[in-house]
């Protein structure tokens, strides 16, 4: 067992002064996964991450999506000091910066004619939201089952629920996914099971004049890794155009990592709206959303307004800049996707040598191991069939091996520019062994213990 003694000792610590041992988010903390207690990292180089013992590990958690380039991209860096030296963090008026990055995102994301800079994915949601509704002058949200969308009351329904609670699989009920929340607010939402041709059909049949909006991640990315199925995207997008209605793709996971300009790329399927972040900034806390430019008319009037005192500031623009110039460099996706393919490939090959029900699934860079015996196209279907006691192991052994990524089923990996074939290589030849010997072991559970 790795050794993370000085881990535990700051976990203890940490308990007198924050709430359960934890300063910034819950998924950082035991309730997420992190048993017996979190592991406390010292730094983050390339594709590695070292903690407070000195243990290292190959890192495809990648700080929860936005290390894209991997740790302390030399030329990301570079371009927040120059600024940080020439402007300061921020300024509170408009400057040069915000024009150069909108006209760089611009350039990349299909769908993109203008855009507003957030903080973070969640801030940019609830833009987004706000664009939408400002926009048609209706309230209603169709948001799926599964998917997440940051941490907010007006969205964070619905995101693991639980099914004994959450209605017929058809037709599921908004249920809060934190005490805390206003339960009101599940009125102005409509949840839909993802995938489901026929569930999208009935809704815009009888409510399609109701919606202000549909928000989903394109590929599935809060319930280990499902993409659309063929042709769901393109039939969501018909519906909502045909009752002006505004097609949101939230992504924030997605986006300016699957593609330089992101599922809608990849795909061919162009939203109205869409929401970025993590990857946008390599490591800088930022969001964004970008869409087509009627429907920011209403800022314009003043009917709409937003505002935030740390927003586009140039600290985090120079780092979107550098960021975007990074990706855009010749074979940087093709390289990462290849690297991508390759992990989920072996972990699959890995899976079925030791004999066990478990396959890679993902699109390119992002991916996730899946215990299993068949795809899942949605979100009940993974909660059924997925074993929870077999993943745990797998994360259990593969962290010893030193090999980082999210504790969480329902979680995925993320693959950065920092990663070789080395590192690949590396993880492969620790999953056989891990795989190999949950295998073996007499007391394994291969039934009853399910996510």
């Amino acid at each position: 067992m790795t050794r993370r003694e000085k881990s535990r000792q700051l976990y203890e610590r940490a308990l007198l002064s924050e709430p359960g041992g934890v300063g910034g988010s819950d998924q950082r903390g035991p309730r997420a996964g992190f048993e017996p207690h979190p592991t406390f990292m010292a730094r983050g180089t390339g594709a590695y991450l070292e903690d407070v013992d000195g243990n290292r590990y190959i890192d495809y958690l990648a700080a929860w999506g936005p290390l894209i380039l991997g740790h302390r991209p030399q030329r990301v860096l570079e371009a927040v000091h120059r600024t940080l030296d020439d402007m300061g963090v921020t300024l509170g008026f408009n400057h040069e910066l915000e024009i150069a990055a909108s006209e760089a995102a611009i350039e990349v994301v299909p769908c993109w004619e203008q855009v507003r800079f957030t903080n973070t994915g969640t801030e940019a949601v609830m833009l987004g939201l706000r664009v939408a509704r400002g926009y048609t002058g209706r309230t209603r949200v169709v948001r799926f089952e599964g998917h997440y969308h940051g941490w907010a009351d007006l969205i964070h329904f619905s995101v693991k629920p639980d099914l004994a609670l959450a209605g017929p699989d058809s037709a599921p009920i908004p249920l809060p996914a934190t005490g805390g929340m206003v339960g009101e607010l599940a009125d102005s939402l409509v949840v839909l099971p993802w995938n489901d041709f026929e569930a999208l059909e009935k809704t815009f049949s009888e409510l399609g004049g109701e919606l202000a909006a549909v928000i989903c991640e394109p590929i599935l990315a809060g319930t280990s890794v499902i993409p659309p199925l063929p042709g769901y995207l393109e039939r969501m997008r018909e519906l909502t155009a045909k009752h002006s209605v505004v097609l949101i793709f939230d992504e924030v996971k997605t986006g300016f990592r699957v593609a330089l300009g992101g599922v809608q790329e990849l795909y061919g399927v162009v939203p109205d709206l869409s929401i970025a972040a993590k990857a946008l900034g390599a490591g800088f806390p930022v969001g964004a959303v970008g869409g087509r430019k009627e429907l920011f008319e209403p800022f314009r009037q003043g009917r709409v307004t937003q505002g935030s005192t740390y927003q586009a500031n140039p600290m985090v623009l120079a780092a979107c800049l550098a960021t975007i110039e990074e990706l855009k460099q010749p074979g940087f996706f093709k390289r990462i996707t290849a690297l991508g393919d390759a992990l989920a490939e072996g972990l699959t090959a890995a899976a079925d040598e030791a004999g066990i029900a478990a396959h890679a699934r993902g699109v390119g860079p992002i991916l996730q191991m899946v215990f299993a015996d068949h795809q899942v196209n949605d979100y009940r279907d993974f909660i059924r069939s997925s074993n929870r006691s077999d993943y745990r192991d797998f994360w259990l052994g593969m962290l010893d091996a030193g090999v980082m990524f999210q504790p969480q089923p329902t979680g995925c990996w993320f693959v950065s520019g920092a990663h070789t074939e080395v590192e690949v290589d590396k993880t492969l030849e620790a999953a056989n062994q891990v795989l190999m010997k949950m295998a073996a072991d007499p007391n394994r559970t291969t039934t009853g213990a399910r996510t």
